[in-house]
């Protein structure tokens, strides 16, 4: 079956929308200019932050704000599976939302997209849907909100647990 023409991120948009168990792997596979993830790394724009807008930092902000309240139960091991699931959950849903309504330049779309492939990678890992324990999905979303913190310009930014 031939798939319909769209534009950069809209077929991005549709897989997660569509199909959010497997957002993670639609992000691996969208890059721009041809280049792939493992030529790609975070850098900073001539040595300024990207750019954001509205719908990204709110996004991010919930984001943060999950994993800010769900830290100290990790920390003490209270933390249970159905909890670990509902924060990948939470963290799918506002990753989607971002893609769904954040319009950035390409290339800050382009280093976006790499935070948010983290930001997917420790939601599957939450959800036990990979090898590796809950526990570390959730270091892998916090590293990323880190990340996203370094370089990406939101005002009064602090990741989790930071």
């Amino acid at each position: 079956m031939k798939w319909p023409r769209l534009l950069p991120w809209a077929s991005f948009v549709f897989i997660a929308i569509a199909a959010p168990e497997h957002t993670a792997l639609a992000a691996e596979a969208h890059h721009h200019h041809g280049e792939s993830a493992a030529t790609q790394k975070l850098q900073l724009n001539a040595g300024q932050k990207w750019a954001t807008d509205a719908a990204l930092r709110q996004s991010m902000d919930d984001i943060n704000q999950a994993m800010a309240t769900a830290l100290p139960l990790i920390h003490k091991g209270r933390f249970s599976q159905a909890d670990y699931a509902a924060l990948a959950a939470t963290v799918n849903q506002k990753v989607a939302y971002a893609i769904e309504h954040c319009k950035l330049e390409a290339k800050a779309d382009a280093m976006l997209h790499l935070v948010i492939a983290e930001l997917l990678a420790g939601a599957e890992m939450m959800e036990g849907k990979a090898s590796a324990a809950r526990h570390d999905g959730a270091v892998r979303v916090r590293r990323a909100l880190k990340s996203y913190g370094t370089y990406f310009q939101h005002p009064d930014w602090k990741a989790a647990g930071a």
